[in-house]
C-alpha cells in the first residue's frame, strides 16, 4: 500500500500540536532564521518538543530553511541545521543549494522556492540527493503524473489548499525591487495583492485600479484521488501565517476526506501516521479565510481564477438583503445568525466594505452601523462566523492509539506489557510486589486501574488476564505499572522515521536543467552556492537579484496567469480580438508602471519594471 501524508502548516507549536491532534500526518514549521515566512519563526527547543509530540503519532516535522543565505550568514546556518538534527526533524526543505553539504545527516526535500515544473528539474534534484520535490503550484495533474512517470523514485508534494502566489515561486523579485523586501529571504510585501490600473500603449486605461495579480485561493478538496493517482505523496495546506482555528478547520476536513479515499481503495493505500481522531465540530471549508476558491490549473487554464475586487477573505455566500428597513434589514436565505458575526458585500464600485452584526431577530439583521452602500438584492457573505470560531477556540480534537494490554504474574512480582498494533510496537515494565491471594474478584479493579490512560496518546481496546489469575494488587503498585509500561511506550516511538537520519542514495548524475536566460534567477547568493552551480556546469552566473540588480530591464515575475486570457482577451483560447496597443503597463497609484510581456509560446506572462530601467 502506498502512504499518503496530509502536511499542515505550523505558525507556531501551539498550531503544530493542533495540526497533529486534527489529523495531520506531518506538519511544516520554520525555525528562527531562514525560513520563507520571516514572521513565522520558532525556537530549535519549540521544534524539538513538536517533534517528540508528532514522532508518538508516528508523525513528522519538517522544517523551512528555504530562503536564500548570505555568506556572513553561512555559519549561522550550519549551526542551526546541527541543532535541527539534534532535534530529530525529519527532513529540512531548502532553496539554497548551499545548505546541500552544511548537514549531511539531514533529509532534504526541495522546497517549491526551487521552481520545480518540469521531469528534467525533479530528475536533477532527486540525483542531487533529495528525497522530495515540492512541486509548483501552476501544475495541473496531467504535467504532475507525467513527471511522476518520467521520475517514478522521488516523493512528489503538491499544495491542495490555501493562497497562491502569482508568480512561480522563487522567480518573484517585486517586493525586492519596490520594497526592498525579498520574497526569497521570507519577507514579501505582498505586491500581488496592491490594486493597478492596466494601461495600454496610447495611455488609454483598460482597468482601473484593480487587483489584477491577486489571485483566489486554492482549493482541491474535490482533486485529491486524482491526485494520488497522479503520483502525489503528500497533499500540503499552505498557512504558516495562518492562525490556530484555521489549522484545525482546514486540516480535520482534508484528514477526512483522505480517509474517505483510502476507505474506497484500502488495499491501495494507507495513511502515512497513526491514530483515530475523533473531532466535537463538523470542518466546514467555507467558515475558514478565503477568498473565494480555485482550482487553479489542475485540469489546465481555467477562467475566472483570480480575485480582482479584492485581496481581502470574502467569506461563504449567506443570502442577498430582502429589504430594507430603517437601521436593519432582512437576509433572503437559510443561514443562522449570531450577534458578533462579521458580514461583507461588494458594494456599486466592486470595493469591499464589511459590518458587525448587533442583534439578530431571526433573518433580520440589526448591524452596529448600516453601511448607506446596502441594497435590496446585494449578495451578502459572512467572513466571520461567531459560534464556529467561539467552538474552534475550545479543544476539539482528540487523537488516540490504540493498544491492548496483558497482565501477567513473574517471580517476584508482576509484569505489563503493552501492544500498539498500528506501530508493530510493544513496551513492558515490571514491578517487585508479593504475590498475595485475593479475598474477593479484583478483575474489575485492575482493568479499571490500568485503562486510565487520562492525557497519554494512547486508549485501551483489550486488557488480558490469565483464567487463573487470583492475585490482589494494590492500586498504587497498578498506577505506577502502568506509568512505567506506558512511558516506556512512548519513549520507543519517539524517534524519526528510519529513513529521517540519512541522506538519499545517490543516482545516476543529471545535467543542471539550464532553462533560465537571465543567471541571476538561480538565485546565488553566497560563495558555497556559487560553487556548486559551476561544479553543475553553470558558468559566469550572475549574482541573486538581491546582491545585484541586473542591468536593464528583466523580469520581475514569471506567471502563468494571464491578463489577456483573465479579461477574455486570448485568441489562442478562443478569446475576442483586442482594441488595445500594447505593451500593456501595470501602474501603481504613484505612478510606477511595470510592462508585460505576453510570452505565448510558453502560455505565460512576465512582469518588467518599467520606471528606471
Amino acid at each position: 500500500m502506498r502512504p499518503l501524508e496530509l502536511l499542515a502548516p505550523a505558525k507556531n507549536l501551539a498550531c503544530g500540536m493542533a495540526a497533529i491532534d486534527h489529523g495531520a500526518d506531518a506538519v511544516y514549521i520554520g525555525a528562527q532564521r531562514f525560513g520563507a515566512r520571516a514572521a513565522a519563526g520558532n525556537s530549535v527547543v519549540d521544534i524539538s518538543e513538536l517533534c517528540r509530540y508528532a514522532h508518538q503519532f508516528g508523525a513528522k516535522v519538517y522544517v523551512t530553511v528555504n530562503t536564500i543565505v548570505y555568506d556572513a550568514e553561512i555559519e549561522d546556518t550550519r549551526q542551526l541545521l546541527s541543532q535541527l538534527a539534534q532535534a530529530q526533524v525529519d527532513a529540512i526543505l531548502v532553496q539554497d543549494m548551499a545548505l546541500l553539504t552544511l548537514n549531511p545527516s539531514l533529509t532534504l526535500h526541495a522546497s517549491t522556492q526551487t521552481d520545480n515544473r518540469t521531469a528534467r528539474k525533479v530528475a536533477w534534484l532527486r540525483s542531487l540527493g533529495f528525497a522530495r520535490v515540492v512541486l509548483a503550484r501552476e501544475l495541473s495533474i496531467a504535467e504532475i503524473e507525467q513527471i511522476h512517470r518520467e521520475v517514478p523514485d522521488v516523493e512528489l508534494e503538491a499544495f491542495v489548499h490555501g493562497a497562491l502566489c502569482v508568480s512561480y515561486s522563487g522567480l518573484c523579485y517585486a517586493s525586492q525591487a519596490c520594497f526592498g523586501r525579498s520574497a526569497n529571504r521570507g519577507e514579501c510585501a505582498q505586491f500581488c495583492r496592491m490594486q493597478f490600473d492596466l494601461v495600454d500603449a496610447e495611455g488609454r486605461i483598460i482597468e482601473h485600479q484593480r487587483h489584477l495579480l491577486s489571485l483566489k485561493d486554492m482549493n482541491q478538496s474535490d482533486n485529491l484521488e486524482r491526485l494520488a493517482r497522479a503520483g502525489v505523496t503528500s497533499f500540503k495546506i499552505e498557512g504558516r501565517l495562518k492562525d490556530e482555528a484555521y489549522v484545525k478547520n482546514v486540516t480535520a476536513r482534508y484528514s477526512q476526506l483522505l480517509n474517505d479515499l483510502i476507505a474506497r481503495h484500502p488495499g491501495e493505500y494507507c495513511r502515512s501516521s497513526r491514530g483515530r481522531v475523533e473531532l466535537s465540530f463538523t470542518p466546514n471549508l467555507q467558515k475558514t479565510f478565503n477568498r473565494g476558491y480555485t482550482t487553479y490549473f489542475a485540469d489546465g487554464r481555467m477562467p475566472d481564477i483570480a480575485s480582482f475586487d479584492t485581496p481581502k477573505a470574502l467569506g461563504e455566500y449567506v443570502g442577498y438583503v430582502k429589504e430594507l428597513r430603517g437601521h436593519s434589514f432582512n437576509v433572503a436565505g437559510t443561514a443562522v445568525f449570531a450577534n458578533g458575526d462579521g458580514l461583507c458585500f461588494l458594494n456599486a464600485d466592486r470595493r469591499l466594505e464589511g459590518f458587525r452584526v448587533n442583534r439578530v431577530e431571526g433573518n433580520r439583521i440589526f448591524p452596529l452601523s448600516l453601511p448607506s452602500s446596502l441594497r435590496p438584492g446585494t449578495r451578502l457573505y459572512r467572513n466571520n462566523d461567531q459560534q464556529f470560531e467561539r467552538a474552534l477556540s475550545r479543544p476539539t480534537a482528540r487523537r488516540k492509539l490504540p493498544i491492548s494490554m496483558s497482565l501477567s504474574a513473574v517471580s517476584d512480582g508482576f509484569q505489563l506489557t503493552i501492544v500498539q498494533e498500528e506501530a508493530d510496537a510493544q513496551a513492558s515494565a515490571s514491578i517487585q510486589c508479593q504475590h498475595q491471594e485475593a479475598q474477593s474478584p479484583q478483575r474489575d479493579n485492575i482493568i479499571r486501574q490500568l485503562t486510565k490512560l487520562g492525557d497519554t496518546p494512547f486508549e485501551c481496546s483489550s486488557v488480558r488476564l490469565p483464567a487463573d489469575f487470583s492475585y490482589f494488587i494494590p492500586s498504587s503498585q497498578l498506577a505506577l505499572l502502568r506509568r512505567q509500561a506506558v512511558q516506556a511506550l512512548i519513549d520507543s516511538s519517539a524517534s524519526p522515521h528510519p529513513s529521517a537520519s540519512k541522506r538519499q542514495a545517490s543516482v545516476a548524475p543529471c545535467p543542471l536543467p539550464q532553462d533560465y536566460s537571465e543567471t541571476f534567477l538561480y538565485n546565488i547568493s553566497n560563495s558555497l552556492s556559487r560553487r556548486f552551480y559551476e561544479q553543475q556546469g553553470l558558468r559566469q552566473a550572475d549574482s541573486a537579484y538581491e546582491l545585484h540588480r541586473p542591468a536593464g530591464p528583466v523580469p520581475l515575475m514569471q506567471c502563468r496567469h494571464c491578463l489577456r486570457y483573465a479579461l477574455g482577451y486570448c485568441v489562442k483560447h478562443g478569446g475576442r480580438t483586442p482594441q488595445w496597443r500594447e505593451p500593456l503597463c501595470l501602474q501603481l497609484s504613484d505612478g510606477r508602471r511595470f510592462r508585460l510581456q505576453f510570452d505565448c509560446r510558453h502560455c505565460q506572462m512576465n512582469v518588467f519594471l518599467e520606471t528606471g530601467d
